[in-house]
């Protein structure tokens, strides 16, 4: 467990909370809950109802649908956010890939957040433009290797 203090360190060095003023950050990392999950652990699955943005404060998870990966995570990093906007269910699966802390944002702390510094959103948004781009370069190699494999049958 974070002493409160090693909780405010730790949120001023996630990319997006680097704008709020400490007296805010103070009271959200106060408000944040923190997780342990065990190796091998599915967080929450394709399909789940979602509340809650989760930052990995320690160990490793994997972000994927069904067996194929979209993604690593590791601290500072965090996952889940697509639910705590749009209220719909859950585009993917996470699943620790090593014993894992987690802080925990929920959708009212989030809005609280974007209250106090808007650039929060604009933070976000940046890190899913990011995601969505990555995605998208794995889909363009996926399509890639599936046409280069279907020619080499031919």
């Amino acid at each position: 467990m974070l002493s409160s203090f090693e909780r405010l360190l730790f949120l001023r060095r996630v990319s997006i909370f680097q704008e709020l003023r400490d007296e805010f950050l103070v009271k959200l990392a106060s408000a944040m809950d923190e997780l342990s999950f065990p190796n091998n652990h599915t967080i929450f699955e394709q399909g789940e109802e979602g509340r809650s943005l989760y930052i990995v404060v320690s160990g490793r998870v994997r972000v994927h649908l069904g067996d194929r990966d979209l993604a690593f995570l590791e601290k500072g990093t965090f996952f889940g956010e697509m639910a705590l906007f749009d209220a719909e269910p859950r585009s993917a699966s996470v699943t620790t890939l090593e014993a894992c802390d987690c802080l925990t944002l929920n959708q009212l702390q989030l809005i609280d957040a974007i209250e106090e510094t808007p650039e929060i959103a604009v933070n976000v948004t940046r890190a899913l433009s990011r995601r969505i781009r990555e995605l998208n370069g794995k889909i363009n190699s996926y399509e890639a290797q599936m046409k280069a494999a279907n020619l080499s049958k031919a």
